[in-house]
This record gives C-alpha cells, structure tokens and sequence, in this order.
C-alpha cells in the first residue's frame, strides 16, 4: 500500500495516535524523542493502583511534512482519555521549548489533541502542565513559528486542552473533532439538565462539534476524517501568513465580543447557523463534507486576522 493511499485509507478517528503521526507526515521520515525505550511513565498512578503506559499518552518528536521539517506532538486518547499528567505534559512542554530553540530549522509545531482535560489524580501537575504549555505555544508563536492543532479523536478536546488550542495559530477540525472547556457531563452537572441534557447526542454534536466549530471561526480549516484531508488541511493553513502582535490579539478580543452580541441569546446552534446566513440550517449535520467545506468558506465568520 501506498503511502498516499494508506493516508487516504486511515480513519483519524479510529486510528491511533502513532497511526496518525505516521500517516501524517512524509513517509519515514518520524524521528521519535523520549521514546517507548525510555519507559518516561507517570509516577503517580501506582499510588491508585492504575495501570501506566511507556510513553504516558503522549507522543513526541520531528518529521517532515511536504519536505518542511515539523516538530509534532500527538495524544494518545485511549489511555486515560488523553488526559494531561505530569510526563505528559511535561513532553509537551519540552517539545514546544525546544521548537523555541530550533525555530530557524523549523516551519511548524503541530499538536494533534486527543484529550478530556488534566488526570484528576495528577491534577496539580496536569494544571501547572497546562499553563507551561500555554506559555510555551504563545512563545513559539512570538518566535514567527505557526503553531497548528489539529482536532478529530475520540476524546475531543475537552479541559487544559481546549485552553491550549485556543492558544494556537490556527486549528483544523473535523465533525467528529468536539472542542469545548467544559464536557456535556460537567455542564450537565453543574447547570442541570435544563441547561444542557448530556444524554441529547445530536445536541451535543451540534454545539461542541467540528461543524459548529468551523462555522464560529474556531477553527480554521475542516476535514474530512481521512488522514490525507487532514494534511492537505494543514499544508493549506501552512501557506497563510502567522501574524502574532498586539493588533492581531485586539482584533480577536474584538471578534469574540461581537460574537457574544451576535449569538448570545441564541438557545441552540441551529439559530447561530440560521444568523450566519445558511438557508437550510437543520441541514447541516448530515452535510457531506465536501459540501460542507465549500459552505464553510463562504459563509464563515470573518477572522480579522486572528483566530
């Protein structure tokens, strides 16, 4: 099997986190840092009698995509949910500052995202994880580098990871790609089911999901769920300008203020959809991609030159 096709062929969802840095990027061309030899675990888990794993649900290193040299980082969300330890974090972190010193031979970080939020049994290292990676991403940025996520498995991106990525240059997303700081549970929970019914699926995916995402302007670019949508996603975002000063962070603040003017009282994303000009809103979920895509660029919500 082809490269190429092999790309085409894996499912980001289904696929797991080394599965997704191979097809990603070029073909062989993945160098590894801290790797599975190394066994960097979480030294916390034996004290709640949980099992650990070689590389902590993370995975990091430096490849080549379309011969640009990347460094990449990628969550492994089937142990622990992709949840943020300290060694997880802690790869992360080093990864980013590294990419700090390397910023000439680079032309990308790219962080694929699988992940609920911090370990509730490392959550004071998952926190101080967090803040060192947002501080670290905004740096890299500063240093003229784009720092690209890329959001479509299992976990989401829920929690410290959503804080993350709103921390990056830009995001890809696909449908299945959820971005939320709070998980339908938690907001269930501390809100009532009134406010938001967990259980509601197609609620959930309407208002977390990729689709609701790309139409925000939350995310950049939308994928298919191929792995070679993904890069070609990605290669597109690379092409654009990383503009990073204090006009570009004003315009932002100034987009999410007209945001929460613009769609505040809205009760359900379907109105947000139907604001933004779509005539068939209640279309938009079973939307194939392809079409979805062509729409999304039309009608997407301007950037004023910030995410």
């Amino acid at each position: 099997m082809s490269a190429l096709h092999s790309a085409a062929a894996t499912s980001w969802y289904e696929a797991s986190a080394r599965q997704r840095v191979a097809a990603l990027l070029d073909p062989g061309s993945f160098k590894e840092f801290i790797g599975p030899e190394q066994r960097e675990v979480s030294p916390h888990l034996d004290i709640f009698d949980l099992p650990k794993q070689f590389d902590d649900g993370m995975i990091v290193g430096r490849g080549m995509l379309a011969n640009k040299s990347v460094f990449i980082a990628a969550q492994e969300g089937r142990f622990m949910g992709g949840a943020f330890g300290e060694v997880h974090g802690a790869k992360l972190a080093g990864l980013l500052r590294g990419a700090l010193a390397a910023a000439n031979e680079l032309s990308a970080v790219l962080i694929l995202f699988d992940t609920g939020g911090v370990r509730l049994q490392e959550a004071n290292a998952g926190e101080l994880a967090i803040s060192e990676i947002m501080r670290a991403v905004l740096d890299v940025r500063a240093a003229g580098l784009h720092v690209l996520g890329l959001i479509g498995g299992r976990a989401g991106c829920y929690g410290g990871g959503s804080l993350i990525s709103g921390c990056c240059s830009a995001l890809v997303v696909s449908e299945q790609g959820r971005i939320s700081v709070s998980g339908p549970e938690v907001i269930e929970t501390n809100r009532g089911i009134e406010e938001f019914d967990s259980q509601d699926r197609a609620l959930v995916w309407r208002t977390m999901g990729g689709k609701n995402r790309r139409l925000l302007g939350v995310a950049d670019a939308f994928a298919d769920d191929a792995v070679d949508s993904f890069r070609t996603a990605t290669l597109a975002l690379l092409s654009q300008s990383s503009r990073f000063d204090l006009g570009a962070m004003q315009a932002e603040q100034m987009r999410l203020e007209e945001r929460l003017t613009r769609f505040g009282s809205c009760p359900d994303a379907t109105q947000i959809w139907s604001a933004l000009g779509i005539k068939d809103p209640e279309k938009i979920p079973a939307m194939p991609a392809g079409a979805f895509i062509a729409l999304a660029n039309e009608i997407q919500e301007k950037s004023h030159d910030a995410r």
